[in-house]
């Protein structure tokens, strides 16, 4: 797959880890139209990329994301046609949640520092999201007359208590990643100096295990959240018929009768 150029992200590949900065280091990061398009574009892209095998999502400087650009995407936006501002929405809300969800590949949120406001919404549809310790989280919405819109609001009803995401809500107070962690908005808080060895240790044991098996991880994962019981059920049933077609029978299972590898230890010898 040919490398790709983009305005406002940088793409690095490396033996099945692909790297996602997010390159506005003068705006924090922050999200503006051009990054929605590069990052729909990217990610769109990575999709049908075999040599990626595991994604890490991250920003340039000392910001994560500072969430929407509010002079780019809210100010000058107003003025554009409706055609415009409406295409630009729709990127920005797919590929912060349903295309990093529906990805065959897990995505880990690597979060060195601000992360305000809509970035939210990158930390929650990341499958995992380590923090250095010293990150600052914010919605800061409340403090310029706003809410936390798009789909913050929303995501953040579904994955954190009530009385913990309203309570920063309404106060715009920051929280520590060490809160983050406590209450539920990231998978891990670690110092600075660990963040790189701490993500590089997750990447690579989700390197060392069955893409097929990642990929139907997070189908059953995501597609049973929304569902009923019983249609979860039978949404895993079908995953699982998959499965064993794509893999023609079941190597894994088979490599354990025969005690080539014990599961709670380590993965099975899948073909690369």
């Amino acid at each position: 797959m040919a490398e790709a150029s983009y305005q406002t992200i940088l793409v690095k590949k490396e033996n099945g880890l692909t790297t996602i900065t997010f390159n506005r280091p003068e705006k924090r990061n922050a999200m503006s139209p051009q990054l929605h398009s590069d990052m729909y574009r990217a990610l769109n892209e990575l999709r049908y990329d075999k040599d990626t095998r595991v994604i890490v999502l991250t920003g340039a400087g000392e910001s994560f994301c500072a969430g929407q650009d509010l002079k780019q995407y809210f100010m000058e936006m107003d003025s554009q046609p409706d055609s415009v501002r409406d295409e630009v929405r729709r990127m920005s809300r797919l590929w912060r949640n349903e295309i990093i969800r529906t990805l065959p590949q897990p995505v880990i949120a690597r979060i060195n520092g601000w992360c305000f406001g809509g970035a939210f919404t990158i930390v929650t549809a990341c499958d995992i999201a380590i923090a250095a310790e010293d990150a600052v989280f914010g919605l800061s919405e409340v403090n310029f007359g706003n809410f936390p819109g798009g789909e913050v609001t929303r995501v953040l009803t579904e994955q954190i208590q009530p009385k913990h995401a309203l309570f920063y809500a309404l106060t715009g107070k920051t929280l520590t990643a060490k809160e983050a962690e406590r209450i539920g908005l990231i998978t891990k808080a670690v110092p600075r100096a660990e963040l790189d060895k701490e993500v590089r240790e997750i990447a690579n044991n989700l390197l060392d295990k069955d893409p097929i098996a990642l990929k139907a991880v997070k189908e059953a994962w995501y597609y049973t959240f929304y569902s009923s019981p019983e249609v979860a059920y039978e949404i895993s049933g079908l995953v699982s018929e998959r499965i064993k077609h794509e893999h023609g029978g079941r190597p894994g299972i088979k490599q354990f009768a025969e005690k080539q590898y014990r599961p709670g230890l380590g993965a099975y010898k899948w073909e690369k």
